[in-house]
């Protein structure tokens, strides 16, 4: 578990535009702050990752992600609500706020309210949601610890080291609207 100090440290890292990688529910994620271009472009650019693609955004509480959603219908947003927090990442309409680089080519925005201690505190010690990739280069295997996250992704400031969630496979996204699984 990472401590308060180390938290601080990643937060101001990611404030100042930094790139950091840590543990999730299955694997090594790599973010950043997600309204700063210059910060989503240099992650981009690691991941080798096209920007039509969209970003997924991670965030410890649903007051995080408000600013980047339009939720939908009530039956729709409670089965979204009801997965969280937790290893599910949905497909919302995005907000008119919401940058086309967190959206890629689609409208709607990725998200997930996690439960993962070093995810949720990161959030939490930044004061909103963050960009979670896993951390590798596209089309590679997701690191699955720190060492395979700085081996995977040079260039990334700060790796806060930890346990991942135990899951096997990168969290399940789903359309909320339509129910579509996009990733098992």
């Amino acid at each position: 578990m990472c401590s308060p100090f180390q938290l601080r440290l990643a937060a101001e890292t990611l404030r100042k535009g930094g790139i950091l990688a840590w543990p999730t529910e299955a694997v090594y994620g790599i973010g950043c702050d997600p309204l700063n271009p210059h910060a989503v472009q240099r992650l981009l650019a690691l991941k080798q990752r096209p920007l039509s693609k969209g970003l997924i955004l991670v965030t410890a509480n649903l007051d995080q992600l408000l600013p980047f959603i339009e939720p939908p219908p009530e039956a729709q947003m409670q089965t979204v609500l009801d997965s969280w927090p937790g290893p599910h990442t949905w497909l919302l309409p995005a907000s008119a706020q919401t940058p086309a680089w967190i959206t890629g080519d689609t409208g709607m925005v990725a998200v997930r309210v996690t439960a993962h201690p070093v995810a949720r505190n990161l959030c939490l010690a930044f004061g909103g949601a963050l960009t979670s990739t896993s951390a590798n280069r596209s089309a590679r295997p997701p690191a699955r610890n720190a060492l395979e996250a700085r081996l995977r992704c040079p260039g990334t400031d700060t790796i806060l080291h930890g346990p991942t969630g135990g899951q096997r496979n990168p969290t399940p996204i789903r359309n909320a609207l339509s129910g579509e699984v996009l990733r098992p």
